[in-house]
Parts: C-alpha cells; structure tokens; sequence
C-alpha cells in the first residue's frame, strides 16, 4: 500500500454506515486501489485518533457526532463547511493532490458536502426551486438543509424544533443567507410551505398529532433519513412521493470521492457518469 490509499469513515454508532459501499464502488470504477473502512469513534475520542494517522491515510468521511469536532480540527474550510459549522469530509496530509487556495498541504482541509448532495437530491427529483421551506429540527443537518434551500432560491424558512430557543444559530445562519429564518413548536398550525426538509435522526418519533399537522400543510417531503423507511412522516405524508435522504447520500459520496480524488469538490471524475451509476447500484440495486 503506498502514501495515501487509506480512507474511512468515522462515526458513533457507525455499524450502520453504507459509506464503504459507496467508495468502494466508485474506486472499482476509477480503478483505484484504495481501501475504505468503517471505525467507531467516540466526539472525545476524535482528537487523539486524528492526530494519530500517518502519511497512509488520504481523507476521512465524518458523520455524526463527528460534525463539529471534524469542523474545529480543519485547518482551511470550503464556504458551506464555514456556513454551517460542520465538516463531513476531511482531506489529509497523505493526499498528495492539489488544495484550494489558501488551504495547506500537511494538515487537515474540511468540507461540507451534504450541503450538495441535498441540491442534487432534490434535482433528481425536479425540485430546483422553492420560495417557502419549512425545516424540521434545529441540529448540524438542518444548518446544511438551510444552506441548501437557500441555493435553490428560499427566502424564507421556519425552523420546527422541541425547543425553538436551540434554533438561534439558524435565525443568525438565515440572515447571512439572505433568508428570513423564523421558529415555531411542533405544536403550532403551521402555514403551507413549498417544501418540508425533515432533518431528524433516523427513527425519530414525533407525536402523531404534530406529525400529522405538519404533514398536512407541508408540500413536498424531503427527508434526511433513509432507515428505517419510510419515515414516521413520510408514511403520514399526503401531497406526493416523499424524498428519502438515500439521493442525498449518494451525491454527497460523489462529492467526497472527487475531494478524495482531486483536492476539490468542483473537478469531475473520469467517467463520472459510470462512477455514479455503479455508487447508486451499490446503494440502491438498480
């Protein structure tokens, strides 16, 4: 194995993770012999482990809880990582490949690119444009929800969260986007939205009632999670297919892999359209 053939992705719990199908399939395509594996490791954890890889290692996926502390040990960080105050992708000393400008080459580099995926999820599914967003709780994703519908043209938004005081940092987000950010309760009427972005851990439960209101005035549903599928509110949900997260999984891959590949997330792979058929057949088996 030489400089740079190692990748992982980082998570707790992380058994879960269809991350290694993903990169594992685009680098069988791209001819690459890399290696990707899953390892559990703790927010505590984080800072010790990171500073223990060697030149071997060439980037690092990072999911939850990971978010901040992968955000706080970048050295250099793309825009949607400096917005929303995670990174999910990490680019190590080990990948001998071009940085961006201003990022340095012998330490960690960050990128956030849920924020793309969740575009080109939405893309897939002919939704490239929505005036009124309502956004389903106040955590790391629904910073990157808030950026993405903010791409798509959102001007305004409303953050539902348990406690909508934990909702301050999207309020302050909205005002650098240019998008007016307001909060209610789940116990609220809520007023019809063009699209409904749930960005709630998988397997959360919210009381039917609430579930069944927002489902009700919430247009088009696009739901982070994937499993289990469909969602508490997808199976409530009455105005068209509800989107599962799974496009938005497999967009942020490819975004990864192209960082992993070239130092940036904007250069397309060789073959990129073979690269992503064969990441969604591994995904989805189609």
């Amino acid at each position: 194995m030489t400089a740079g053939d190692r990748l992982a992705v980082w998570g707790d719990p992380i058994a879960h993770s269809r991350s290694p199908q993903l990169h594992g399939a685009a680098y069988a395509v791209l001819g690459l012999d890399w290696t990707f594996e899953r390892v559990r490791v703790t927010a505590e954890g984080f800072a010790a482990q990171l500073a223990g890889l060697d030149g071997r290692w060439r980037g690092l996926a990072v999911t939850m809880p990971l978010k901040e502390q992968a955000w706080r040990a970048s050295e250099w960080r793309d825009r949607r990582a400096e917005l929303t105050g995670a990174v999910n992708t990490l680019l190590l000393p080990g990948a001998r490949v071009p940085r961006p400008d201003g990022a340095p080459a012998e330490a960690p580099i960050g990128f956030n690119t849920d924020v793309g995926g969740i575009v080109a999820a939405l893309a897939d599914e002919g939704i490239r444009e929505a005036s009124s967003v309502r956004v389903v709780g106040a955590g790391a994703t629904s910073a990157s929800a808030l950026v993405a519908v903010a791409e798509i043209g959102a001007r305004r938004a409303t953050v539902v969260a348990r406690r909508p005081e934990r909702a301050q940092a999207l309020i302050e987000l909205g005002e650098r986007l240019g998008v007016a950010v307001t909060t209610e309760p789940f116990a609220d009427r809520h007023a019809r939205v063009d699209l409904t972005v749930c960005a709630l851990p998988g397997g959360t439960i919210i009381p039917t009632a609430h579930a069944e209101a927002l489902a009700s005035a919430g247009g088009r549903l696009f739901d982070v999670a994937y499993h289990p599928w469909p969602s508490q509110l997808a199976g409530l949900w009455p105005h068209g297919a509800p989107v599962s997260g799974l496009g938005m999984l497999l967009h942020q891959a490819v975004l990864q892999v192209r960082i992993f590949a070239s130092g940036s997330p904007e250069i397309p792979l060789a073959s990129e359209d073979d690269v992503r058929a064969a990441m969604r057949a591994a995904l989805m088996g189609d």
